[in-house]
């Protein structure tokens, strides 16, 4: 339904009906304060006339009936202003010639002054009077809109709600912390309370969306706002950030609904980006599962940064070729190569770093999916160890200056195989890293947001399929951090890499997956348990109820990004793990079944679950 507007026609009529008004208002006015009596002069009525005949022209030459005077600007001001002046000299005019019978001089000055003081007042009130009701008319049959915050972009947004004829919504009430704006009014609109009084509000005022307008604030205030939101049945919208308000683009199109980002509670990721510039600038670059969605966003990020060249190196072909197009069409000039090998191929390794001889190399190849290598040992060996381990020699064999290893804090004390195999791929690099020129490093993180096998995408999916939504356990926790801001750090740790060290990322305060499944569900506009349910199944062989960054041994040490630590290399027996290393690969190969007991070996914090042995 077209928002109703009024029509230049109604405003012609008011506003003429008003100004002729206040001529005559004014006349008497003037007469009145200066000689304390009302004269009723010959020819009045002429000078009269001749006003409103003024007032009606210079209305139609000015356009003043297209102006909005509830938000006057001097534009509008001069507008007035050129009536007023017409009026002075119309009646100064009529005056001569009417030879003083007419109007005295002071009444003419005076009045003239008072019609422009009552064209402004009356302009502006009849105004604000019809937009008012045009307002309540247009909250009968659009949509009624809460925003919070009642700051300047908040104001933005109602100035565009209140104006645009294309939107079908209406404003109903501000919402801010702010003591001193509540009970106030913003262009006809009420501030009627603080956040936390948001679901009384949206109840009583019959809100249909709730618009977050305060791109200033935290991010933990976001995440407080938004778990308000959606104890309310709104719809709920926000918008996208700080950097909207400096570029001045502050718009209802602009508008995205809250997603689970905003109720991490998390600041973004600051990166220096001069010191990742500074090392891969003009160097060749290889990324070793550049398909998948670590590696791939690692491509994006080095791909801005002017390498040399960026080789993506995958198994399955249809991701790498993927990642390729996209980098293709954004940077056509980019020097890409896309190569489909296996890092289990030794030979193949050994051809590609002896081809195209990489200088930087981030590993993110690697078996991930905690159910499914708990079932298949063999081949998280084969692939996450093995695989490392064959890359991690051509680095040294071919002279590449960084190595970085993409991990997880599923390496910290193990419950599953994965992560057993990938504290081995850590214990790998720092074994190379005293015997080797190469700087190699890696990295720790938790779970992103938006990862293949990532739980945020299988939530979606559940929804979308009418549910239900299958949580493991009710107090399971997770670390969660977006994808770019993950890799945004592992490239700025590849800045810091001087050999041996784990880096670990501080990805801000656990999140517990039952909550996350409640709030995906909500911004989805469902009801958890009752339109969707969600189904607690149980602990999945291998997986635990938290995750840990460090183990018992590792202290933590500060680096320049207070969210990038460093944990203390750990002593181990290098020729132990050397000799073993090449146990794993017999045993893996002929297909062993005691492959978890073998890795037990080797990492001792490595806890069996034993209902998949």
């Amino acid at each position: 339904m077209k928002k109703k507007t009024i029509s230049n026609f109604s405003k012609i009529i008011l506003l003429v009906v008003g100004l002729v008004c206040s001529l005559f208002v004014s006349t008497i006015l003037a007469d009145l304060l200066l000689y304390n009596s009302l004269n009723l002069y010959s020819n009045a009525i002429i000078s009269l006339i001749v006003g409103a005949v003024i007032i009606l022209l210079f209305t139609f030459l000015t356009r003043l009936y297209s102006a909005s005077l509830l938000h006057a600007s001097v534009t509008e001001i001069i507008r007035v202003a050129l009536i007023s002046a017409a009026l002075l000299v119309s009646l100064t005019v009529v005056n001569l010639i009417e030879d003083k019978t007419s109007f005295p001089w002071a009444v003419i000055v005076s009045g003239v002054f008072f019609i422009f003081a009552c064209l402004i007042i009356s302009s502006c009130r009849v105004m604000h009077l019809i937009k008012i009701k045009m307002l309540k008319s247009n909250c009968a049959d659009g949509k009624k809109v809460l925003i919070v915050g009642a700051g300047i972009a908040g104001t933005t947004i109602l100035r565009e709600i209140q104006t645009s004829d294309k939107l079908d919504i209406c404003a109903v009430g501000f919402v801010d912390d702010d003591p001193h704006k509540i009970g106030t009014t913003i262009m006809g609109i009420k501030v009627l309370g603080n956040c936390e009084q948001i679901v009384k509000i949206a109840k009583d005022t019959a809100a249909d969306l709730i618009i977050i307008a305060i791109p200033t604030t935290s991010a933990k205030n976001i995440k407080r706002i938004s778990q308000l939101c959606l104890q309310t049945n709104c719809e709920v919208k926000t918008l996208p950030g700080l950097y909207q308000l400096i570029d001045g683009d502050v718009s209802v199109s602009r508008l995205r609904d809250v997603d689970v980002q905003d109720l991490l509670g998390r600041d973004p990721v600051k990166v220096n980006l001069d010191e990742v510039m500074g090392y891969i600038e003009e160097q060749v670059v290889l990324v070793t599962g550049g398909g998948g969605s670590i590696g791939s966003e690692l491509c994006r990020q080095i791909a801005t940064h002017n390498p040399k060249q960026l080789i993506i190196l995958d198994i399955y072909e249809n991701n790498a070729y993927e990642i390729e197009q996209e980098l293709k069409r954004k940077l056509p000039n980019l020097n890409l190569l896309t190569l489909i090998a296996s890092i289990r191929d030794s030979g193949k390794m050994d051809d590609v770093f002896k081809t195209y001889h990489p200088d930087i190399v981030f590993h993110a190849a690697a078996h991930k999916h905690v159910p499914l290598m708990e079932t298949s040992p063999n081949e998280a060996v084969k692939n996450n160890v093995l695989g490392t381990y064959k890359v991690v020699k051509c680095a040294d064999k071919y002279g590449v200056k960084k190595f970085v290893q993409i991990s997880t804090d599923k390496a910290v004390n193990p419950t599953n195989i994965m992560g057993a195999t990938k504290r081995v791929c850590e214990m790998i690099i720092q074994a190379f890293s005293r015997k080797s020129k190469t700087q190699f490093v890696a990295v720790r993180f938790g779970n992103v947001l938006g990862s293949n096998g990532s739980v945020i995408p299988l939530f979606k999916k559940q929804i979308a399929e009418g549910g239900p939504v299958t949580v493991t356990h009710k107090d399971i926790i997770r670390y969660f951090m977006t994808i770019p801001e993950a890799v945004s750090l592992v490239l700025q740790a590849g800045a810091y890499a001087n050999g041996g060290e784990i880096f670990v990322l501080d990805m801000g305060e656990q999140v517990k997956i039952y909550d996350l499944a409640v709030n995906l569900i909500k911004l989805s506009g469902y009801e958890p348990d009752k339109d969707i349910e969600i189904k607690v199944t149980g602990l999945r062989p291998g997986e635990k109820l938290y995750e840990e960054r460090l183990m018992a041994e590792e202290g933590l040490e500060k680096t320049a990004n207070d969210r990038i630590s460093i944990g203390k290399p750990i002593e181990m027996d290098d020729e132990h793990l050397f000799a073993t290393l090449e146990k794993l690969y017999d045993e893996a190969y002929s297909e062993s079944e005691k492959m978890k007991d073998l890795v037990k070996e080797l990492v001792p914090t490595y806890k069996i679950d034993r209902r998949s042995v």
